[in-house]
């Protein structure tokens, strides 16, 4: 079991944007498509035919494949419902959380330039500031993940979620920080317009406009896993209350259980941050970074000096 637990980021990961689509429709007032929309949108996306520019290189058709398996690769590094991934899994050696930040990054540098082989400028811009957004959310979440490797002793995700919950000053400031990345990492509002193509607005869109079919379907995919991954990541390493610790089928079931409504407080806090916060002017999205930057730093300075 603790080899497969990426299977379910696999699985549920649409879902879990059915279920953020179908909580911001309800507070908005609207009645909104189903939970499994997104399942639908893969397997008609998967049906449709390909267009291709002629100006696209290998670079164009390689990337979906390469965001793809890579964000498989990052799900399988990371403890879903139990931590024996520490001792059991063949991916054991790589459960490190800077590896997994690297990972990210590898699907991102592909995608900007994927967008720029396309030669449009739509793609130009998309790639342009999704770079700039990474500079400012990449370190932001490395602090936060030392302020919680700092305290469990070891940069592995299993130990680190093997630590138990710990209500620290320390880690309620990386907690608002790394919710912040959470945010402009998975292109929501105030940083971005995941239900828009308005070209003054998107960003994440920005980047995947020349991609049609299947190529489309694999780079959606990706983003729901990535975003279920994300929030897997954060209450692995600030709520990791429930998660089992061996792989007995009792523990199992509690976990995911425990796992699951978690994941749902999660989905429902991406939703309400969405219906109650207006999008924010690129050039003003530094001011929103840089406090939550400083945030993580806090976190990371107060941990050293007082020790919690």
């Amino acid at each position: 079991m603790e080899n497969l637990q990426f299977i379910i980021i696999i699985i549920f990961s649409p879902l879990i944007q059915g279920i953020i689509r179908k909580f911001k429709a309800g507070l908005q007032g609207r009645v909104g498509a189903g939970i499994l929309q997104p399942y639908y949108d893969i397997i008609r996306l998967l049906k449709k035919e390909m267009v291709l520019s002629t100006v696209t290189s290998w670079i164009f058709k390689i990337t979906p494949y390469i965001v793809f398996i890579s964000t498989i690769v990052a799900a399988m590094m990371v403890p879903v419902i139990t931590t024996k991934i520490t001792t059991k899994s063949s991916f054991s050696i790589m459960g490190d959380v800077i590896a997994l930040i690297y990972i990210f990054a590898l699907g991102k540098c592909f995608m900007a330039l994927a967008a720029l082989d396309a030669g449009t400028a739509f793609g130009g811009e998309g790639s342009s500031r999704e770079m700039i957004v990474s500079i400012l959310v990449e370190p932001m979440i490395m602090l936060c993940i030392f302020t919680t490797a700092i305290a469990a002793g070891s940069t592995n995700l299993a130990r680190i979620a093997e630590q138990g919950y710990i209500f620290t000053p320390s880690h309620v400031l990386a907690l608002f920080a790394f919710m912040v990345a959470v945010v402009a990492d998975t292109g929501r509002i105030p940083v971005d317009n995941p239900d828009t193509h308005l070209e003054l607005t998107m960003i994440h869109e920005g980047m995947l406009l020349e991609y049609s079919g299947k190529y489309l379907a694999l780079m959606e995919w990706s983003h729901y896993m990535k975003q279920m991954l994300l929030f897997t990541l954060a209450v692995d390493m600030f709520f990791p209350v429930g998660i089992a610790h061996n792989i007995e089928p009792s523990s199992l079931i509690v976990s995911s259980g425990v796992y699951s409504l978690k994941i749902l407080f999660m989905a429902g806090m991406m939703a309400i941050i969405e219906s109650t916060r207006a999008k924010m002017r690129f050039f003003q999205l530094p001011s929103l970074l840089g406090g939550s930057f400083v945030l993580a730093v806090l976190s990371l300075l107060t941990f050293i000096m007082i020790g919690k």
